[in-house]
């Protein structure tokens, strides 16, 4: 399904003369080798590390708002970690600004409710630190604190990440961390939704120390857990706060995002196959990719499970594309969970289709009886 890519970019002539340039050394520096793509990203770097200080995340957001590929949002983006990553010199102090990546699975239990706002403030931010400090996470650094809001991806994205990242500045790195707006989580009737929220920390280190060397959740991870459901929670509400490792904040974007579709796909899947197989028996599963005005680049891929006894009771999950996305490991994510559920019958179209049924006007969601059962992975 590599070339099922259902995404719009942007004309590259659209793009402002600064994004440009950019744009145009990351391509060339894909087709080049050796000293010659070395000199080329170096180019890149020193222009991607100008727009890191404060004041000009704009210009950031929009060499990648304006990237005309995937493949050059990849590379520009590869070249910008290693910007945010660069600390002080060797013989000093540093400041790291990492996020936790929480994915926060919430409903409301009390049907007396009909709608509840979890505000995304902490309550006791001391006491998920310490948890964090006993187990031993950010290998072992003590010299951290957290911030005591829950923040969205924008407010740690390209526009603002500048901006964040002067917290590194010495002597004024911050005994706690700084402030930031949180995001209340809306919850209204019916099933569980997933949302992502990040929580914000820094740490002084020791020279040549990397904090983040460690992407794995350790021992700390049921405890922190449970503390930020007792935290997050209201009454009559359900909240699972699945954390991810902290993690530099372009890191923590991406697999933050990454990590709640994977829940959401999760649970859609376990949902519907249980339904099905109660009701009228194995399911076949549709992945497709298409166009659609309403996702993320103008493009998603669609999975849509059925029986082949009562194809009227298919269900259906529309799953984002995010910019450094592969479509073929989305396909093959979905793939996975397939298999994981046992689910036997799973149909792989190739291209782009649709947004809409033409005979019912709905998002269109293929059926196992729309699809020959030749096509399967």
């Amino acid at each position: 399904m590599s070339d099922s890519d259902p995404r719009q970019f942007p004309d590259p002539a659209a793009a402002p003369a600064e994004s440009a340039r950019l744009h145009a050394l990351a391509a060339a520096s894909q087709a080049a080798m050796g000293q010659e793509a070395a000199t080329l990203d170096g180019q890149i770097l020193d222009a991607l590390g100008l727009m890191l200080t404060p004041g000009h995340g704009d210009r950031l957001a929009t060499v990648f708002a304006t990237a005309p590929s995937v493949a050059v949002y990849r590379h520009l983006w590869r070249l910008l970690v290693q910007c945010e990553r660069e600390r002080a010199a060797d013989d000093t102090l540093h400041v790291t600004v990492f996020a936790l990546p929480l994915v926060i699975v919430a409903g409301i239990e009390a049907e007396r409710h009909s709608q509840v706002t979890l505000s995304g403030m902490l309550e006791d931010v001391a006491a998920l630190a310490a948890i964090l400090r006993e187990h031993g996470a950010l290998t072992g650094n003590q010299s951290f604190a957290l911030a005591n809001s829950l923040v969205a991806a924008g407010a740690i994205d390209f526009a603002r990440l500048p901006d964040i990242l002067a917290w590194r500045a010495l002597p004024d790195a911050p005994s706690s961390a700084r402030a930031l707006e949180p995001a209340p989580i809306v919850l209204s009737g019916g099933p569980e939704t997933v949302h992502l929220r990040f929580l914000m920390g820094s740490a002084i280190a020791a020279p040549r120390a990397d904090l983040l060397v460690d992407a794995t959740v350790g021992k700390w991870g049921i405890p922190l857990t449970q503390a930020l459901g007792r935290q997050l929670a209201a009454p009559g509400t359900s909240v699972l706060a699945i954390p991810r490792a902290p993690q530099s904040l372009l890191h923590a974007v991406r697999q933050g995002r990454v990590a709640q579709r994977e829940v959401s796909a999760h649970i859609f899947a376990g949902n519907a196959i249980r339904k099905l197989r109660a009701s009228v028996g194995e399911p076949t599963a549709v992945i497709s990719a298409h166009r659609s005005a309403e996702a993320l680049d103008g493009g998603e891929v669609r999975l849509s499970l059925s029986a082949t006894f009562d194809p009227r009771q298919a269900e259906g999950f529309r799953c984002p594309l995010y910019p450094l996305d592969r479509v073929g490991d989305v396909v093959a994510m979905l793939s996975e969970l397939l298999a994981e559920c046992r689910v036997g019958d799973v149909r792989v179209l190739p291209g782009v289709h649709d947004d809409r049924d033409s005979v019912t006007g709905l998002p269109l969601l293929f059926k196992g009886d729309d699809v020959p059962a030749s096509i399967t992975v």
